[in-house]
């Protein structure tokens, strides 16, 4: 690298072309010594910026704010500052001679080799425009970004040209090259000390004479090929204009040589004014330099205010919510005391130590059981701290904004009363003033405790999974025994199962629980044409089973009489999901592979209406207040939601998921969760759907692993149980996005009785009997368990 200076003696020279450095010199040989020479100049501690490549050549790599001369001239917003053109040329002159003075000939005193760093420094590097090839990008340079757009706007001319025009351009290049080859050159003589003074007459012209087009730019380059210069710079710069027609003489003879040129009034005039300005241009670079260190840390301290303004905000809001949370916990207290007075008031005064000594023996074990539970939920809640207080700032925020939103018609209609002036004024004189409470500061205040203080309970309510039961069925041996669907009848009495081995299976629970044998029998056993894949019972009449099978049929089912009741075959592909209506038990509605959900009169056996799809519907349900409305998902990765009496569109479309929809349950009549093969389950809020799409789930709970199975998924009184392909089950509430419980499948071999290792097993379907905390699990090899949350 070469670096030119007013003020110092330590200069360089470096090229890039594909010969190797050789080119650079008359005599090729020199090349090692001129390497040494020019490292010499730079100094030892230089060799981190320069690179020696197999041919020689030295490298000098660009560095991000680095700007090529080429791009600062044709900057089309660069005006022509007199001092800082003569301080650039300068540098350049004092390069030229350092080479010369080595008997060097510099071939690219052209812009596209040097490139000018901070504050007008100019260097002379190795350019890929100097190369035979490369392409643009190649040889784009980029100016380093900053993180604030007011330390953008600081950049100096020549980063803004930088942004305007890339550099460099391909036909700019190849025209340079024809513009800085001198007469002597063109005719075929060799380039000579001469040609590199011609090539700065060249380069001075340029730097008094910007020109705001690249045709005009080409026009007057031919032009100065024949020494013609234009009239305006013979105006404004006559100077100037004199010493560049003494460089560009066609004569190489006539050119002043590099000592004469030094030594000429034209370089040495202005000297002792430029000194001044280079003074002053330090200074104000220096006042720059601060002011950019300035800007960085009013950057930093806005940053880190805004932190510490959005932490004293987050303690004001936690601060309150305590405050609200102390005066409630009072009031229970105290409606607490005044209950156990009133009863100690009726209590018989038991008389004897031994019944003392009883009591307080019970008393001390009920203090023990307390603090036990009281250490296992606190380990409990801190081991999920931090998801725990993100789902209560959610929670809060969320609050917040639907009580801001509420307080704008509020506000609208208390400003409508108040502009009403003799209303007003009667309505003041008539009623003394009386304190108002605002309900919506109520809401804000205290409405987010209830909902989350009975997640959080819940939460913590329970400590594991543990199995009731361990069902055992004759036939554990088929290796068909994927159980595709779980469902228990009204009471939670019985629970049916349905797989690949085409049989719907009735077992009792209780008796399953309680009785401790080897091998479980069903109370029924149903058998089918195909195989089966969801079943449904009927909310109304105990005895009526539905099942859906794999070759698109939809069966109805009398338990009781072992009978199959009716047979509906309009599905032209396997059907996924059926499900009964809770409202209407004589409506039934099915999802197809064909696209199509269907829905059925149970009592007439006949389809009474379609919704057609563009893609698989895998699951469907009824809320269970409604046989007016339904959810399905679909393959394409979305939840819809239909009110029946309008069934072209639909009501809600829930995007979010990035795989199969497989399963949706509603919690309640409001609010639905869905299952996907993206590991994830959603849960919606149907009441917050913006123009039809609701694209904000209120949770993504996350932990379970699910990418390409069906695992079951069932909704209980807020608990959530689904399946996971590591054959675990995972229970979650729906208040917090992490698991509440699990519990892994362990594989038995059938033959040895022992534990192995199966990653291919799954849980395949999940359900809760009733609002109970008991569950039902089964998994790809038929090996179904009750457990229950402890």
């Amino acid at each position: 690298m070469m670096k030119g200076s007013s003020e110092s003696n330590s200069r360089g020279l470096n090229n890039n072309n594909t010969s190797g450095v050789s080119e650079f010199f008359t005599d090729g040989s020199k090349s090692l010594s001129h390497i040494d020479y020019v490292r010499s100049l730079l100094g030892s501690n230089k060799d981190d910026n320069l690179g020696l490549v197999d041919d020689g050549s030295i490298v000098r790599a660009l560095e991000c704010e680095d700007v090529s001369l080429r791009q600062w001239l044709d900057n089309p917003d660069r005006s022509v500052d007199a001092f800082e053109c003569f301080h650039v040329f300068r540098q350049i002159v004092e390069i030229v001679n350092a080479a010369h003075s080595q008997g060097i000939v510099v071939h690219n005193v052209r812009p596209s080799c040097f490139v000018m760093s901070s504050f007008n420094h100019v260097s002379f590097i190795e350019s890929a425009s100097c190369s035979d090839s490369g392409s643009d990008e190649e040889i784009t340079t980029k100016s380093r970004e900053v993180g604030s757009s007011s330390l953008s706007e600081r950049r100096s001319n020549r980063s803004e040209g930088a942004e305007k025009q890339p550099f460099p351009m391909k036909q700019i290049l190849a025209m340079e090259m024809s513009w800085y080859t001198s007469p002597e050159e063109d005719s075929g003589s060799p380039s000579t000390c001469a040609s590199d003074v011609y090539r700065l007459g060249v380069l001075l012209f340029e730097l008094f004479c910007p020109v705001s087009s690249r045709e005009e730019k080409s026009r007057t380059m031919s032009s100065l090929r024949h020494r013609v210069l234009p009239p305006q710079i013979l105006l404004s710069c006559p100077k100037e204009a004199s010493f560049c027609l003494w460089l560009l003489h066609p004569e190489p003879s006539y050119r002043p040589t590099m000592s004469e040129l030094l030594q000429s009034e034209f370089i040495n005039e202005p000297r002792e004014n430029l000194e001044e300005r280079e003074a002053a241009m330090e200074l104000k670079d220096g006042i720059e330099e601060q002011e950019l260190l300035l800007e960085f840390l009013f950057l930093i301290q806005q940053r880190k205010q805004e932190a510490a303004d959005k932490l004293r905000d987050t303690i004001s809001l936690l601060s309150s919510d305590i405050d609200q949370v102390v005066k409630r916990q009072l009031v229970l207290q105290q409606k607490g005391s005044d209950i156990r007075s009133y009863l100690a008031s009726r209590k018989r005064i038991r008389q004897g130590f031994e019944t003392t000594a009883a009591e307080e023996e019970n008393d001390d074990n009920t203090i023990d059981d307390t603090l036990e539970s009281t250490l296992l939920e606190s380990s409990r809640l801190m081991r999920n701290i931090k998801k725990l207080e993100s789902v209560y700032f959610a929670t809060r925020y969320r609050q917040i904004k639907a009580a801001a939103a509420a307080e704008k018609p509020m506000a609208r209609y208390y400003s409508a009363l108040s502009s009403s002036g003799r209303s007003s004024e009667r309505s003041s004189v008539s009623s003394p003033a009386q304190p108002t409470k605002d309900p919506i500061n109520e809401s804000r205040q205290g409405g987010w405790i209830d909902p989350f203080l009975e997640g959080l309970c819940k939460y913590l309510s329970f400590s594991k999974l543990q199995v009731k039961a361990d069902l055992k069925q004759g036939d554990l041996l088929n290796s068909s025994n994927l159980v595709c669907a779980i469902g228990f009848d009204r009471d939670g009495e019985f629970f049916a199962t349905a797989g690949v081995n085409k049989k719907i299976k009735i077992f009792e629970c209780e008796s399953i629980i309680k009785d401790g044998r080897d091998i479980h029998y069903p109370v029924v056993e149903l058998a089918s044409r195909s195989k089966l894949s969801g079943i449904c019972w009927n909310s109304y009449i105990k005895s009526q089973i539905a099942s859906s099978n794999f070759e698109g049929v939809v069966q109805v089912w009398d338990v009781a009489r072992s009978q199959l009741v009716t047979e509906m075959k309009e599905h032209e592909k396997r059907v996924w999901s059926i499900d009964i209506s809770s409202a209407d038990p004589t409506l039934l509605a099915s999802g197809s592979d064909d696209g199509s959900l269907k829905l059925w009169s149970i009592n007439q056996g006949v389809c009474i209406g379609t919704i057609k799809t563009k893609a698989n519907i895998c699951c469907v349900q009824f809320p269970s207040d409604s046989g007016r409305s339904l959810a399905f998902g679909s393959a394409d990765h979305k939840v819809y939601y239909y009110d029946l009496r309008n069934p072209k569109l639909p009501l809600c479309t829930m995007v979010g998921h990035n795989k199969t929809v497989s399963y949706v349950r509603f919690l309640d009549s409001s609010t639905l969760v869905s299952s996907s093969t993206d590991n994830t389950l959603k849960l919606w809020d149907l009441s917050m759907s913006n123009s039809g799409v609701n694209e904000t789930p209120l949770h993504s709970f996350m932990g379970h692993t699910n990418v390409k199975n069906f695992v079951g998924l069932s909704a209980s009184d807020g608990y959530i149980a689904t399946g996971s392909e590591t054959n675990e089950v995972f229970v979650y509430h729906k208040a917090f996005p992490m698991p509440v419980l699990s519990y892994k499948f362990k594989t038995i071999d059938p033959v040895s009785d022992l534990e192995v290792d199966d990653a291919s097993q799954f849980i395949s379907s999940v359900c809760w009997r009733g609002q109970s905390s008991t569950l039902v699990a089964a998994n790809s090899t038929g090996n179904i368990k009750i457990l229950e949350m402890v």
